[in-house]
């Protein structure tokens, strides 16, 4: 009798083999090959002394020997993975931290955050929104995203991100009702801003040389995604990033009458805090591939 242990994964193996009566069934199960599936039984048969399997043209059958272990194993094997799916269910999450811009989580990250939830759904995301810069974050973070490279922490090597753009957007019934066709007719709405971007439609006017026009009313709120709203339910229009209101325009919700008409924008950039949790590599790899996304639709 051999003195240690079968090889775990030759038992796994034969099970599946077992089971179905076939080696092309059992690679297909674990995802291996039918020449895998097959060594690793000739040496748990050599490891046991005894065959387990008759070997017949295009079929196998059990051996006495065989049908005996795979009684035997078979529970076994459905017990170790009871046990492993307990603990797992007893296991906290793993988190990530990511600290964004109210406007930016609102906007950009929470309408995608479902596709990166999908792939790992062992991690749990945990959106933290802050107006300060990176280096003046009370709370720690993983991950955070800003734009431009100021105010980030000498510790943390910034990767560039998302690139953008401002245009003018607005409710599809407001253009109805009162059409944006050129310049001139910025007189006839009310213009939207934030209290942190209000320099925008002055920088935005003087680039595209729009005439100097007194616009129908103006309204400031204390963040973008507030403007953004506003615009949505039809009080004015706004200088939106194009980062950040790409699923309304999609949708329908918004629309850019001068789509032609841009201001670019400091890039986005993300950086992994000294001491992120390893899932933050995630998190990155995550933000890469949306970028490489982003990439493809704009050239499509």
């Amino acid at each position: 009798m051999p003195s240690r242990e079968p090889p775990l994964n030759a038992v796994r193996a034969f099970a599946a083999a077992a089971r179905h009566l076939s080696f092309t069934r059992a690679a297909h199960e674990l995802h291996v090959t039918h020449s895998a599936i097959s060594r690793q039984i000739k040496g748990l048969e050599a490891f046991l002394g005894v065959a387990l399997f008759e070997r017949r043209i295009r079929q196998v059958a059990l051996t006495a020997e065989g049908q005996q272990f795979f009684a035997e194993v078979e529970p076994a094997l459905a017990q170790i993975g009871a046990a492993a799916r307990a603990l797992q269910a007893q296991g906290a999450a793993r988190t990530v931290r990511i600290n964004v811009r109210p406007s930016f989580a609102v906007r950009w990250l929470i309408p995608r955050l479902p596709s990166f939830v999908e792939r790992h759904p062992d991690i749990e995301p945990q959106v933290v929104t802050s107006t300060v810069m990176p280096e003046q974050v009370a709370d720690s973070f993983d991950i955070a995203v800003r734009r431009g490279l100021e105010g980030w922490p000498g510790a943390i090597a910034v990767q560039p991100f998302l690139e953008d753009e401002v245009l003018v957007v607005g409710a599809p019934a407001l253009f109805k009702a009162h059409p944006l066709r050129d310049l001139r007719a910025l007189a006839a709405h009310v213009q939207l801003s934030a209290r942190t971007r209000k320099e925008d439609w002055e920088a935005w006017k003087k680039q595209v040389g729009a005439p100097r026009v007194r616009p129908a009313g103006r309204l400031q709120f204390d963040h973008l995604h507030f403007v953004l709203q506003a615009a949505v339910d039809g009080l004015g229009i706004a200088l939106a990033p194009t980062s950040l209101v790409s699923h309304d325009l999609a949708s329908g919700r918004l629309h850019s009458p001068l789509p032609a008409l841009r201001m670019r924008l400091e890039r986005y950039y993300y950086g992994l805090a000294p001491g992120a949790a390893p899932e933050a590599r995630q998190v990155a790899d995550w933000f890469e591939d949306m970028l490489l996304a982003q990439q493809a639709e704009a050239v499509g």
